[in-house]
């Protein structure tokens, strides 16, 4: 269930940090409660699979998850630029999130 929790955790990482950035700096009052909102239910997420899962295991993947799922939204939503070398990149953290759930004792 530790999984579940991070998985979900990190998926609720990358829904506050898109409703942080269309809150213009918490000058949009709805924008920025949603990724209040957001950040309390990832933060508390994260504290449940961390009752199980080491640290540095949890943290890594969470943050992995917000990173690369970040830059999806980025792309596909604000239309950020893709270039070979951010694609690179991004593959690159895919596969360190991979490398240690795999290499994870839990």
């Amino acid at each position: 269930m530790a999984w579940v929790f991070l998985a979900c955790a990190g998926l609720l990482e990358v829904f506050w940090s898109s409703f942080l950035k269309l809150s213009d700096g918490f000058t949009k009052l709805g924008w920025s409660v949603m990724t209040i909102a957001g950040m309390l239910a990832s933060f508390y997420l994260l504290s449940q699979a961390m009752k199980t899962l080491p640290l540095g295991t949890a943290y890594a993947v969470w943050t992995g998850i917000g990173a690369v799922g970040s830059v999806a939204v980025g792309i596909l939503i604000f239309k950020e630029p893709v270039t070979a070398a951010r694609m690179f990149f991004t593959v690159l953290l895919l596969t360190g999130i991979v490398g240690i759930k795999l290499t994870s004792p839990h």
